[in-house]
């Protein structure tokens, strides 16, 4: 048996393991299972990997991308440049290298998404473990952004700086916060929708509901849209491939 799985607090309704176990039903993979692992302290992830002798893989979420860090043996060089891990592979050493398919998940999907990148300035709403990809791939794509946080820092405008932008500056807009998840289906990031046209671009990384008060908002005023789910879809066939390659 070939056991995955996903860690993250709380998990409610994943994406991960009706997608795999679909997947595995699929394929006939009849010794692979893929189990939520809810820990509300990261602390315990050493416990769970003791208790399940069969795990080869995990997945990373909500709120543990930056903290697993410290329990990695190894990092993809993409992951350490932005400093969070959403896919771990558990060697058959006892090692545990950290990745991160964020990255080609979001970017593939962006790509999909735009029709050109020229001319084209962002706003990343959030600056958590989810952001870092983001950034990483606009960064790569050569799209200039702007950070927008809760409190101003070095890296990000505060939601009260926001107010004081006009939005028709920048054309694409990302949410990244959990902002508009369900169960809290009226929640949004705090902007002002009324400057949202048709040459806005909102990408919220939220696939329940799929559709966001945030998207919402934007198509009410003839903004393209696209949520979370082809990224989730994508980083997810990214953390299976690194999971069937060869062990050092």
């Amino acid at each position: 048996m070939r056991q995955f799985g996903l860690i993250g607090y709380p998990l409610g309704h994943s994406f991960s393991q009706p997608y795999f176990t679909k997947k595995f039903a699929e394929q006939d993979l009849e010794d692979c299972r893929y189990d939520n692992y809810p820990i509300d302290d990261i602390n315990m992830l050493p416990s769970v990997i003791a208790e399940n002798e069969q795990l080869r893989g995990l997945n990373v979420t909500i709120p543990y991308k930056v903290e697993v860090l410290q329990f990695c043996d190894e990092l993809d060089a993409e992951a350490a440049e932005i400093g969070a891990v959403n896919t771990l592979l558990l060697k058959k050493s006892g090692a545990m290298k950290g990745y991160n398919t964020d990255i080609p998940g979001f970017r593939d999907s962006l790509r999909h998404f735009l029709k050109e990148t020229t001319d084209l300035n962002a706003l990343v709403l959030g600056t958590g473990g989810a952001s870092k990809a983001v950034r990483f791939v606009l960064s790569q794509m050569d799209i200039p952004f702007q950070s927008v946080s809760r409190q101003a820092s070095e890296d990000a405008i505060s939601y009260e700086q926001l107010q004081g932008l006009h939005l028709q500056d920048f054309a694409l807009i990302i949410n990244t916060t959990p902002l508009g998840m369900a169960p809290h289906l009226d929640h949004r990031p705090d902007l002002r929708y009324d400057q949202l046209g048709e040459h806005h671009y909102l990408y919220d990384l939220i696939y329940n509901p799929e559709v966001t008060s945030f998207l919402q908002k934007g198509l009410n005023l003839g903004a393209q849209t696209k949520n979370g789910s082809e990224m989730l879809m994508l980083q997810a066939e990214a953390s299976w491939s690194i999971w069937n390659q060869e062990d050092e």
